[in-house]
Protein backbone atom coordinates (compact mmCIF):
# COMPACT_ATOMS: atom_id res chain seq x y z
CA UNK A 1 0.00 0.00 0.00
CA UNK A 2 1.31 3.43 -0.92
CA UNK A 3 0.22 6.71 0.65
CA UNK A 4 1.18 9.96 -1.07
CA UNK A 5 0.96 13.05 1.12
CA UNK A 6 0.77 16.55 -0.36
CA UNK A 7 1.78 19.10 2.25
CA UNK A 8 3.70 22.29 2.93
CA UNK A 9 6.23 22.89 5.69
CA UNK A 10 4.48 26.04 6.96
CA UNK A 11 1.04 24.42 7.05
CA UNK A 12 0.03 23.68 10.66
CA UNK A 13 -2.65 21.18 9.72
CA UNK A 14 -0.11 19.33 7.58
CA UNK A 15 1.96 18.62 10.68
CA UNK A 16 -1.12 17.66 12.67
CA UNK A 17 -2.40 15.46 9.85
CA UNK A 18 1.00 13.80 9.47
CA UNK A 19 1.05 12.91 13.14
CA UNK A 20 -2.51 11.55 13.06
CA UNK A 21 -1.64 9.37 10.08
CA UNK A 22 1.42 8.06 11.91
CA UNK A 23 -0.69 7.28 14.98
CA UNK A 24 -3.16 5.41 12.78
CA UNK A 25 -0.35 3.44 11.15
CA UNK A 26 0.92 2.44 14.58
CA UNK A 27 -2.41 0.68 15.12
CA UNK A 28 -2.56 -0.82 11.62
CA UNK A 29 -1.48 -4.49 11.63
CA UNK A 30 0.00 -4.21 8.12
CA UNK A 31 2.10 -1.11 8.80
CA UNK A 32 5.25 -2.78 7.49
CA UNK A 33 3.63 -3.06 4.08
CA UNK A 34 2.76 0.65 3.82
CA UNK A 35 4.98 3.16 2.02
CA UNK A 36 4.50 6.87 2.74
CA UNK A 37 5.80 9.39 0.21
CA UNK A 38 5.69 13.15 0.72
CA UNK A 39 4.70 15.38 -2.17
CA UNK A 40 5.45 19.08 -2.59
CA UNK A 41 2.76 21.73 -2.30
CA UNK A 42 3.27 25.45 -1.71
CA UNK A 43 0.43 27.27 0.01
CA UNK A 44 1.67 30.51 -1.49
CA UNK A 45 4.48 30.25 -4.04
CA UNK A 46 4.70 34.06 -4.13
CA UNK A 47 5.64 34.40 -0.48
CA UNK A 48 8.99 36.20 -0.15
CA UNK A 49 11.82 34.56 1.78
CA UNK A 50 11.79 37.37 4.35
CA UNK A 51 8.28 38.69 4.94
CA UNK A 52 8.90 41.15 7.77
CA UNK A 53 5.68 40.12 9.54
CA UNK A 54 4.90 37.61 12.24
CA UNK A 55 2.49 34.74 11.59
CA UNK A 56 -0.39 36.52 13.33
CA UNK A 57 -0.02 39.56 11.08
CA UNK A 58 0.26 37.35 7.98
CA UNK A 59 -2.94 35.50 8.89
CA UNK A 60 -4.79 38.71 9.72
CA UNK A 61 -3.85 40.26 6.37
CA UNK A 62 -4.67 37.12 4.40
CA UNK A 63 -8.16 36.66 5.85
CA UNK A 64 -9.05 40.27 6.58
CA UNK A 65 -9.27 39.91 10.35
CA UNK A 66 -7.75 41.66 13.31
CA UNK A 67 -4.41 40.52 14.70
CA UNK A 68 -6.18 39.58 17.94
CA UNK A 69 -8.60 37.35 16.05
CA UNK A 70 -5.66 35.79 14.24
CA UNK A 71 -3.97 35.07 17.56
CA UNK A 72 -7.13 33.41 18.83
CA UNK A 73 -7.33 31.26 15.69
CA UNK A 74 -3.70 30.24 16.02
CA UNK A 75 -4.22 29.43 19.68
CA UNK A 76 -6.99 27.04 18.67
CA UNK A 77 -4.74 25.35 16.15
CA UNK A 78 -2.05 25.07 18.79
CA UNK A 79 -4.48 23.30 21.08
CA UNK A 80 -5.25 20.79 18.34
CA UNK A 81 -1.54 20.22 17.84
CA UNK A 82 -1.10 19.54 21.55
CA UNK A 83 -3.61 16.68 21.39
CA UNK A 84 -1.18 14.75 19.16
CA UNK A 85 1.92 15.67 21.15
CA UNK A 86 3.07 18.67 19.11
CA UNK A 87 4.13 22.09 20.37
CA UNK A 88 3.48 25.06 18.10
CA UNK A 89 5.32 28.28 18.95
CA UNK A 90 3.25 30.72 16.91
CA UNK A 91 4.65 33.88 18.49
CA UNK A 92 8.17 33.13 17.25
CA UNK A 93 7.46 31.47 13.89
CA UNK A 94 9.23 32.89 10.86
CA UNK A 95 6.93 32.84 7.80
CA UNK A 96 8.87 32.25 4.60
CA UNK A 97 8.89 30.81 1.11
CA UNK A 98 9.17 27.01 1.16
CA UNK A 99 10.32 26.21 -2.38
CA UNK A 100 13.93 25.56 -1.33
CA UNK A 101 12.76 23.42 1.59
CA UNK A 102 10.82 21.30 -0.89
CA UNK A 103 13.88 21.06 -3.14
CA UNK A 104 15.88 19.83 -0.14
CA UNK A 105 13.25 17.19 0.57
CA UNK A 106 13.44 15.98 -3.02
CA UNK A 107 17.22 15.64 -2.77
CA UNK A 108 16.80 13.85 0.57
CA UNK A 109 14.48 11.38 -1.14
CA UNK A 110 17.29 10.31 -3.46
CA UNK A 111 19.40 9.61 -0.37
CA UNK A 112 16.72 7.66 1.50
CA UNK A 113 16.26 10.49 4.01
CA UNK A 114 12.94 11.99 2.90
CA UNK A 115 10.96 10.99 5.98
CA UNK A 116 13.45 12.25 8.55
CA UNK A 117 14.10 15.53 6.68
CA UNK A 118 10.37 16.23 6.31
CA UNK A 119 9.80 15.70 10.03
CA UNK A 120 12.76 17.89 10.97
CA UNK A 121 11.62 20.68 8.63
CA UNK A 122 8.18 20.76 10.24
CA UNK A 123 9.62 20.62 13.75
CA UNK A 124 12.15 23.33 12.93
CA UNK A 125 9.45 25.71 11.71
CA UNK A 126 6.62 25.10 14.17
CA UNK A 127 8.45 24.23 17.36
CA UNK A 128 12.00 25.58 17.12
CA UNK A 129 11.05 28.80 15.29
CA UNK A 130 13.82 28.40 12.72
CA UNK A 131 13.95 30.21 9.40
CA UNK A 132 13.52 27.31 6.95
CA UNK A 133 13.89 29.63 3.98
CA UNK A 134 17.57 30.22 4.74
CA UNK A 135 20.15 27.88 3.18
CA UNK A 136 22.19 27.63 6.37
CA UNK A 137 19.15 26.50 8.33
CA UNK A 138 18.29 23.93 5.66
CA UNK A 139 21.88 22.68 5.66
CA UNK A 140 21.77 22.26 9.44
CA UNK A 141 18.56 20.27 9.19
CA UNK A 142 20.02 18.13 6.42
CA UNK A 143 23.22 17.45 8.35
CA UNK A 144 21.22 16.48 11.45
CA UNK A 145 19.34 14.04 9.19
CA UNK A 146 22.52 12.31 8.09
CA UNK A 147 23.15 14.16 4.83
CA UNK A 148 26.39 15.77 3.73
CA UNK A 149 26.23 19.47 4.54
CA UNK A 150 28.42 20.65 1.68
CA UNK A 151 26.59 18.55 -0.88
CA UNK A 152 23.29 19.97 0.35
CA UNK A 153 24.57 23.55 0.04
CA UNK A 154 25.72 22.73 -3.47
CA UNK A 155 22.22 21.51 -4.33
CA UNK A 156 20.53 24.52 -2.76
CA UNK A 157 22.76 27.02 -4.52
CA UNK A 158 21.79 25.50 -7.87
CA UNK A 159 18.31 26.96 -8.28
CA UNK A 160 17.45 24.37 -10.92
CA UNK A 161 18.36 21.38 -8.79
CA UNK A 162 15.23 19.33 -8.05
CA UNK A 163 13.04 22.27 -9.06
CA UNK A 164 11.32 20.19 -11.73
CA UNK A 165 10.56 17.48 -9.13
CA UNK A 166 8.76 20.02 -6.96
CA UNK A 167 6.82 21.41 -9.93
CA UNK A 168 5.81 17.92 -11.05
CA UNK A 169 4.28 17.23 -7.64
CA UNK A 170 2.39 20.50 -7.76
CA UNK A 171 1.21 19.78 -11.30
CA UNK A 172 -0.07 16.37 -10.26
CA UNK A 173 -1.89 17.99 -7.35
CA UNK A 174 -3.67 20.26 -9.83
CA UNK A 175 -4.68 17.23 -11.89
CA UNK A 176 -6.15 15.66 -8.78
CA UNK A 177 -7.99 18.88 -8.02
CA UNK A 178 -6.14 19.49 -4.78
CA UNK A 179 -6.95 22.95 -3.45
CA UNK A 180 -5.70 22.61 0.08
CA UNK A 181 -3.37 20.50 2.16
CA UNK A 182 -2.77 18.10 3.75
CA UNK A 183 -4.08 15.80 1.05
CA UNK A 184 -3.57 12.05 1.26
CA UNK A 185 -3.90 9.67 -1.71
CA UNK A 186 -3.91 5.94 -1.05
CA UNK A 187 -2.90 3.64 -3.90
CA UNK A 188 -3.65 6.45 -6.40
CA UNK A 189 -7.32 5.68 -5.87
CA UNK A 190 -8.60 6.84 -2.48
CA UNK A 191 -8.26 10.39 -1.15
CA UNK A 192 -8.47 11.96 2.30
CA UNK A 193 -8.51 15.75 2.49
CA UNK A 194 -7.48 17.64 5.60
CA UNK A 195 -6.14 16.69 9.02
CA UNK A 196 -8.90 14.18 9.70
CA UNK A 197 -9.27 12.39 13.05
CA UNK A 198 -7.04 9.36 13.57
CA UNK A 199 -10.11 7.09 13.37
CA UNK A 200 -10.75 8.27 9.81
CA UNK A 201 -7.26 7.20 8.78
CA UNK A 202 -7.62 3.85 10.53
CA UNK A 203 -10.91 3.20 8.75
CA UNK A 204 -9.47 4.18 5.37
CA UNK A 205 -6.40 2.00 5.81
CA UNK A 206 -8.51 -1.01 6.72
CA UNK A 207 -10.96 -0.41 3.87
CA UNK A 208 -8.23 -0.17 1.26
CA UNK A 209 -6.44 -3.21 2.63
CA UNK A 210 -9.58 -5.33 2.54
CA UNK A 211 -10.54 -4.19 -0.96
CA UNK A 212 -7.15 -4.50 -2.61
CA UNK A 213 -5.43 -7.38 -0.83
CA UNK A 214 -5.40 -10.64 -2.80
CA UNK A 215 -8.06 -13.09 -1.69
CA UNK A 216 -7.25 -16.80 -1.16
CA UNK A 217 -8.22 -19.02 -4.06
CA UNK A 218 -10.45 -21.87 -2.90
CA UNK A 219 -10.73 -25.12 -4.77
CA UNK A 220 -14.28 -26.29 -5.34
CA UNK A 221 -14.35 -29.94 -4.29
CA UNK A 222 -17.93 -30.50 -5.29
CA UNK A 223 -16.90 -31.87 -8.71
CA UNK A 224 -14.14 -34.07 -7.37
CA UNK A 225 -14.42 -37.73 -6.42
CA UNK A 226 -16.23 -38.72 -3.26
CA UNK A 227 -14.61 -37.43 -0.14
CA UNK A 228 -14.25 -39.82 2.76
CA UNK A 229 -14.04 -38.59 6.32
CA UNK A 230 -12.78 -40.41 9.38
CA UNK A 231 -11.36 -39.38 12.73
CA UNK A 232 -12.19 -35.75 11.98
CA UNK A 233 -10.17 -35.63 8.73
CA UNK A 234 -11.62 -35.49 5.22
CA UNK A 235 -9.56 -36.58 2.24
CA UNK A 236 -10.03 -37.14 -1.47
CA UNK A 237 -9.25 -40.73 -2.35
CA UNK A 238 -6.16 -41.21 -4.45
CA UNK A 239 -6.82 -41.98 -8.09
CA UNK A 240 -5.95 -45.55 -9.11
Amino acid sequence: MKIEVWSDYVCPFCYIGKRRLEMALDQFPHKDQVEVEFKSFELDPNTPKNIGQNIHEVLAQKYGMSVEKAKEANQGVGQQAATVGLTFNFDEMKPTNTFDAHRLAKYAQTQGKEAVVSEKLLHAYFTESKHIGEFETLAEIAEASGLDRQEVLKVLNDKNAYAIDVRQDESLAQQYGVRGVPYFVINQKYAISGAQPMETFIGALQKVWEEESPKPVLQDLSTEEDVSCADGNCVIPEKK
